[in-house]
């Protein structure tokens, strides 16, 4: 008896499989039936990027010994604060681990050395620290990397602007033959959006005139750069 029930049991599920595929089937037939066009749309955004990393490096050897480099120190950080910049939240030491390290400059003179990474937003404000550090004697400033804060929210919008690329696509090609685009049947996102950043990152100095020498220069970045690529299928009424 047990066995019988158990027989009927696996009858229903299997039963129940076959509708399962057939009605899937049918879904397919019916989409593959319709009339549909099926187009690529593509987009892609510039910004400026304004999460900009700078590495500073200070040493003794910049005072040739005159100075110890915590006096090298407490002028660098008072010097940005000065520009603005918030000491806890934009500036940090690397490598904490070790706190300082040594460099050797002649076989007798070993000089002690800190890096620091400084955080900005702006390339007026990365130049006015680079400008800054020279004036006091700091002139090992370098561009480690930068970013963009609202990357996620920039590849949702070129998301949707690849979508709207590819509707005006299916409307102008339909629209030629006299038809109307109908109902979105079926939507591929190819990878996600990518953003490009420049392969060496640098930045670019605009040179001042001869007519006003005194000017401070103007620096600036390579925007970054976000695609998407989103292919449509939409239904032709």
């Amino acid at each position: 008896m047990e066995t019988l029930t158990l027989m009927k049991k696996q009858i229903l599920i299997l039963a129940f499989l076959l509708v399962a595929a057939l009605v899937q089937a049918q879904d397919s037939k019916n989409f593959i039936d319709q009339n549909y066009i099926e187009v690529t749309g593509v987009a892609y955004k510039e910004v400026v990027p304004d999460e900009i990393y700078l590495n500073i490096q200070i040493n003794e050897k910049d005072s040739k010994g005159k100075e110890s480099l915590a006096d090298v120190e407490q002028r660098m950080l008072a010097k940005l604060e000065e520009l603005g910049i918030d000491l806890k939240e934009q500036v940090t030491l690397n490598d904490l681990a070790s706190n300082f390290q040594f460099y050797l400059l002649k076989r007798t003179d070993i000089f002690a050395s800190k890096e620091y990474t400084v955080k900005v937003d702006s390339a007026a404000l990365a130049g006015d620290v680079i400008t800054g550090m020279a004036d006091i004697g700091i002139s090992n400033v370098s561009l480690d990397r930068v970013s963009y804060s609202k990357e996620e929210e920039l590849k949702m919008e070129v998301k949707l602007m690849a979508i709207r690329n590819a509707k005006e696509k299916a409307n102008l090609l339909v629209g030629a033959l006299d038809q109307q685009v109908g109902k979105a049947l079926h939507i591929q996102e190819f990878d996600n959006p990518r953003v490009y950043r420049p392969q060496a990152m640098e930045m670019k100095v605009r040179g001042t005139s001869s007519l006003d020498a005194q000017a401070a220069p103007e620096f600036e970045f390579d925007k970054l750069r976000v695609d998407a690529t989103i292919q449509v299928k939409f239904a032709i009424d």
